[in-house]
Formats: structure tokens, C-alpha cells, sequence
């Protein structure tokens, strides 16, 4: 990772302590995070601003994640997405509808999350080559 340059994480998480929890694991782990607590207030930062990753909750109010990741492909479509969830049957319906994003389910270690964003990049960086 290019340290002059971090990437930034746009986190999508309605749950406060799951959201500062992984704000601060990502950012220890070298990333800068912007998190919001529901997909209608990421869509104007989306607009606004550049973000390599997208890491949303599927469940959320007002705009579930995988509406977030549908608008974040039409105002943003370099940004990466990630999914985070606690409910398996929405898994699937992620998977289907983002078959390019990549789902992880609760719970999970927060070694596991930073894993998953590295590779993330790794393979987007690998892709360039």
C-alpha cells in the first residue's frame, strides 16, 4: 500500500459500535475511513468525493446496501464493493445482485475484514499490471 497515498474506505454500517469498531480497525490498519450510518447519506460522498472501496451493511434503514452499491456503480463505478452481513439469506440475494463484490458474513475477526480489503487491492493492483 502506498503509504503517500492511503486508500479511502466509504463505510456503510447502521449499527454504532459495529461502525467505530471497523472505522478503527481499517484505519490502524492504514486506510482512511469515512463512515456514514445509512446508505442515503454515502450517496452524496459518493457524488462528491473519490473512494477505492465501498464497505457496506446489506441490512440497513431507508437504503439497504446493495441499493447502495447499485447507485455507487452509477455515480462512482471505479469504487470497489464489499459487503458485510449477519443474515445469510441476504448473502445470496448480494451475490446475485453484485456478483463482483465480495460478502463477508458476521461474525467475523477484524484480522479477517483488513485481510479482505488487502486482497481486495491486491487483485485490483495485480489487474493493472
Amino acid at each position: 500500500m502506498n503509504s503517500a497515498h492511503p486508500l479511502r474506505i466509504l463505510l456503510a454500517e447502521d449499527d454504532d459500535a459495529m461502525r467505530g469498531y471497523l472505522s478503527r480497525a481499517l484505519e490502524n490498519a492504514g486506510y482512511e475511513v469515512d463512515s456514514v450510518d445509512r446508505g442515503t447519506d454515502a450517496v452524496p460522498l459518493l457524488e462528491a468525493r473519490h473512494f477505492d472501496l465501498l464497505l457496506s451493511d446489506i441490512v440497513m434503514p431507508e437504503m439497504d446496501g446493495i441499493e447502495l452499491a447499485q447507485r455507487c456503480n452509477e455515480v462512482s463505478p471505479a469504487t470497489k464493493v464489499m459487503f458485510i452481513t449477519g443474515f445469510a439469506g441476504v448473502t445470496l440475494k448480494a451475490s446475485r445482485e453484485q456478483p463482483e463484490a465480495k460478502v463477508l458474513s458476521k461474525p467475523f475477526h477484524l484480522r479477517d475484514l483488513v485481510l479482505e480489503v488487502e486482497r481486495i487491492f491486491e487483485t485490483d493492483a495485480q489487474a493493472r499490471l
